[in-house]
């Protein structure tokens, strides 16, 4: 967010001066109870150089320049030592927490929707014992059920507690756990299950009832349903061969000391721990093969980057843990132990759907100090926040501005500004709960504004991570010092970075000012490629030296200290009529500065020479705007109508001038979108990732009608 602010009133504002006085008269002591310098020095030095010495690579991180790091704790090389490793050293303090639920309430909405309001109360802990303990029974049941090691067991649920509790079970018994994402359709999770073969299946009641219960006789090798949630269901319905049990009953049976005496076979480093099927933004999904050396190597990577990471910290896990990102983030907290609380997008703030109001959101109970994000969430953190200031009265407004812009001058300078931060953002901090220290983005690339914004506000680091379920999540991530943004950070200490020229794009390692090319990423992280499709595994490749590496599509640059920026990704370029290039990534990220877009694809094709878009706009904005034009109906009306389209294309025209999009790159045309795009309509994936193909799909009238209208124009 840019604020432009008149400098006559700067200069002479008792405000800001107060602020120069008191960073005057508190700079000293605090230069160097806060470690300022080194931080500056740490923020300004090389971090990743060329083993080579050639432009293109490859990049390593220069702490670990000699050798890739493929442990974090000497001889934990699987998945089950580490968290044995763990309860041994943490036992009896909090490792996961529930929030109990106290009441559900049905609010019926103006528009006639009825939206389910849950009242929620405290958090329920289990310690690392009592988890040890739980996975040691459900271990022993799934054992008991004719589970069988190296054979694969799936999970189709959502986040929860029970979700890493099954993981764990499933990695202490080489028990191979296949992920599927739980807003996945039913054709998508029916073809993720018959391609893995699973016989058992871990699932919720209500993905039991609402997806599972329909495609279940397709199922040809399902066996056993494992039903997670403490409910009673209806048994009958269900093909004869598919046995349903609830996961207390499973626990119960692996508590019986016969089955307590099964033997655990346990994995090796090189066996196959999770088979992670892709949110399918591109076609069906892909089973990426994870053995455990590839997550225990990508893991230590990640770690390095989270400075004092320990029992002192709660992470809130809300992201789907089918997702690489996720998974990993919570098994390295647990690694560490940290506690982690689990909570939902619908029920992370006060203001989230399904909290009741006058209730508290799960932050607010939590008060987490580490927060993953994707970029998609963060910007409507970011929106949300800014439609607030600019409600507030013109004093209210001004210093707020004032405070923000101050302390973006000490950022920048590699300092805080503690008063603003007391004075002005305590109440925006509090949105999270208050305690966040550190927050990381992956998932997506973050825009600066986004980035700077967090920054700012929530008074603590906001790092952009870069990595693929390819690479275990491990790639780049910022450093807590590096406060720049826009970039990826360097190299993990677990990998190596290169560029391959892509010379049909333009992207080459002699460009200037700095190299660019296609990202591929090498090292222990790197995994074993995609099940039971071959055909598909030419992106990944092994050197002469043995060590795998994966060409990631993503096109990138390397900055002068060895950090990464994600530029283009070739997928999202499009050759135009006239033979420009156009990066609609590039466009959408633009675009969504925009106050009245709240998200918005871009598409062209090869056949037109313009760009067109499909926009979700800011309901709250975009009301006000026609409430100016005399236009009072209701929201679908108001998406639809062509003055409303003319409104958010001029809109859109004046951001692309600002940040100066190319002609053929700016939208010539835009269709508004009442509804928005989640991972339920199947038009983004649970990273909030754009599904080209399905948006394509479902605004293809609207295609053809403005193609047609543009091309006759």
């Amino acid at each position: 967010m840019r604020f432009k602010v008149d400098m006559h009133y700067i200069v002479f504002s008792p405000v800001y001066l107060l602020m120069w006085l008191y960073t005057l008269i508190t700079f000293i002591p605090w230069y160097f109870l806060t470690d300022a310098g080194k931080k500056k020095t740490m923020a300004k030095r090389e971090k990743a150089k060329s083993t080579t010495g050639k432009a293109e690579g490859p990049y390593r991180c220069v702490e670990n320049f000699d050798n890739l790091a493929r442990e974090d704790f000497e001889g934990k090389d699987t998945l089950d030592k580490l968290f044995e490793h763990a309860v041994q050293r943490f036992g009896k303090a909090d490792c996961l927490g529930t929030r109990e639920v106290l009441n559900e309430e049905n609010e019926t909405q103006p528009s006639g929707k009825i939206f389910k309001k849950l009242i929620l109360g405290e958090y329920r802990w289990l310690s690392y014992d009592e988890v040890d303990q739980i996975i040691s029974h459900l271990g022993s049941g799934l054992a008991a059920l004719g589970q069988q090691p190296k054979s694969t067991i799936a999970i189709f649920c959502e986040t929860r507690a029970e979700w890493m509790i099954t993981a764990q079970a499933c990695f202490r018994r080489n028990f191979p756990l296949v992920t599927l994402y739980a807003t996945l359709g039913e054709e998508a999770v029916a073809y993720g299950l018959n391609e893995c073969g699973a016989t058992h299946l871990i699932t919720s009641t209500e993905l039991l009832e609402t997806k599972l219960k329909s495609i279940l006789p397709e199922m040809h090798n399902l066996k056993h349903v494992i039903y997670v949630d403490n409910k009673s269901i209806r048994r009958t319905g269900y093909p004869e061969g598919i046995q349903i049990h609830s996961m207390q009953a499973v626990q119960e049976l692996g508590a019986k000391p016969d089955n307590l005496c099964i033997a655990v076979q346990r994995p090796q480093p090189t066996d196959l721990a999770v088979v992670m099927y892709t949110s399918g933004s591109t076609g069906q999904p892909k089973g990426v093969m994870i053995i455990h050396s590839n997550l225990i190597a990508g893991m230590t990577g990640q770690c390095e980057r989270i400075p004092g990471l320990g029992p002192k910290d709660t992470y809130i896990g809300y992201l789907p843990l089918a997702h690489v990102l996720e998974m990993t983030a919570e098994i390295s907290c647990m690694t560490y132990g940290c506690r982690i609380g689990y909570s939902s997008p619908q029920t992370l703030s006060d203001q989230s759907t399904k909290i009741k109001k006058g209730s508290k959101g799960d932050c607010s109970v939590l008060r987490p100090t580490l927060m993953a994000a994707v970029p998609e969430i963060m910007d409507r953190i970011y929106k949300n926040v800014m439609n607030k200031v600019q409600e507030m009265s013109y004093v209210q407004r001004t210093l707020f501005k004032l405070g923000y812009n101050y302390k973006l001058e000490q950022i920048k300078m590699g300092y805080d500004a503690p008063l603003c931060n007391m004075l002005l953002f305590k109440k925006v901090k509090a949105q999270l709960g208050g305690n966040i220290r550190m927050m990381l983005s992956g998932g997506a690339p973050l825009s600066s504004a986004t980035q700077r914004f967090m920054n700012i506000c929530f008074c603590c680091p906001v790092g952009q991570g870069y990595g693929l379920t390819e690479t275990c999540g491990a790639g780049t991530i910022t450093e807590v010092a590096d406060y720049s943004t826009g970039r990826v950070g360097a190299p993990l200490i677990c990998c190596e970075v290169k560029l391959r020229d892509w010379v049909e794009g333009g992207y080459t390692s002699q460009d200037q000012p700095r190299p660019r090319g296609e990202i591929m990423i090498g090292g222990p992280n790197v995994t074993m490629g995609y099940y039971k499709s071959e055909h598909l595994n030419n992106d990944f490749w092994v050197d002469e030296q043995g060590q795998r590496w994966f060409c990631t599509g993503d096109v990138g640059e390397i900055h002068p200290d060895g950090c990464l920026q994600i530029v283009d990704r070739k997928k999202d370029l499009v050759k135009l009529q006239a033979g420009e290039y156009v990066s609609l990534g590039k466009v959408e990220s633009a675009l969504k500065n925009c106050p009245l877009i709240e998200n918005i694809c871009a598409y062209a094709n090869s056949d037109q020479n313009y760009v067109i878009s499909f926009v979700v706009p800011n309901q709250k904005q975009l009301t006000i705007l026609a409430n100016k034009n005399g236009i009072s109906v209701a929201w679908e009306e108001i998406c639809n109508h062509p003055a409303m389209e003319k409104e958010v294309l001029k809109a859109i025209k004046e951001v692309a001038a600002s940040i100066k999009l190319q002609r053929f790159e700016i939208p010539v045309k835009v269709r508004l979108s009442p509804e928005p795009w989640t991972p339920e309509t199947g038009l983004v994936t649970d990273a909030f990732k754009l599904k080209r193909k399905e948006l394509k799909n479902h605004f293809q009238t609207d295609i053809e009608r403005i193609t047609v209208k543009k091309d006759a124009f």
